[in-house]
């Protein structure tokens, strides 16, 4: 599919450049990008929709590493040939760009500095992941939760723009639904959250112990 501008809008300039290298594609809900574990050097930039990083163990217990909107690209800690590291689903109807890694490749020859602007995000992915790790060794289930609820939450008033369900949420903490469902309640009867149509608002701080 030929790209339009209307369908770069999203795009910080630099990765619109990159974008209009690649290839339009459209995928339905639930449609699985990438595969923990395949050799694969794509790149995906989300053009609108959005997807979901994640992990899923012999028992089929999953951890979600982070969901991703427009402007956003998953995909480059494979660039190095190494095996996936992570699944991506979409959540919603999706339109990516994809670009293999040769295109890459010709993309940072011809505009250096985005290699470190690419630096940058596999930085911030690893740190990332060492915080994750931190946080499920260090913090409960309730210390968990509030990080990863205030990590979602912006503006003021802090609002959740889309309202994750517990299961999202217990998939993001490493905890069962039932446990999230509980302290969810309970911080709703202390008038901490409220939902906001299909948002949520953290009316005041969170406590930081149940």
């Amino acid at each position: 599919m030929d790209l339009a501008d209307s369908d770069l809008s999203a795009l910080p300039d630099p990765l619109k450049i990159l974008a209009r290298r690649g290839t339009l594609r459209r995928y339905r809900k639930g449609t699985l990008l990438i595969q923990e574990g395949d050799f694969s050097d794509t790149l995906f930039i989300v053009l609108s929709g959005r997807v979901k990083a994640f992990s899923i163990d012999d028992r089929d217990r999953e951890i979600t590493y982070g969901t991703y909107g427009p402007g956003e690209y998953l995909g480059e800690m494979s660039l190095d040939g190494g095996p996936r590291s992570a699944s991506v689903i979409t959540l919603e109807a999706t339109s990516c760009v994809v670009v293999p890694r040769a295109t890459l490749r010709d993309h940072i020859t011809a505009h250096p500095d985005f290699a470190f602007e690419l630096i940058k995000r596999v930085i911030r992915r690893a740190r990332l992941a060492t915080d994750s790790a931190r946080n499920l060794a260090l913090l409960d289930v309730y210390g968990r939760l509030i990080r990863v609820l205030n990590t979602l939450a912006e503006g003021e008033p802090r609002r959740i723009a889309a309202r994750p369900t517990h299961q999202e949420l217990a998939n993001r903490v490493g905890a069962s639904r039932e446990m999230i469902s509980k302290l969810m309640k309970d911080l709703q009867r202390g008038g901490y959250v409220e939902n906001d149509g299909a948002g949520m608002l953290i009316v005041r701080p969170l406590p930081s112990s149940w």
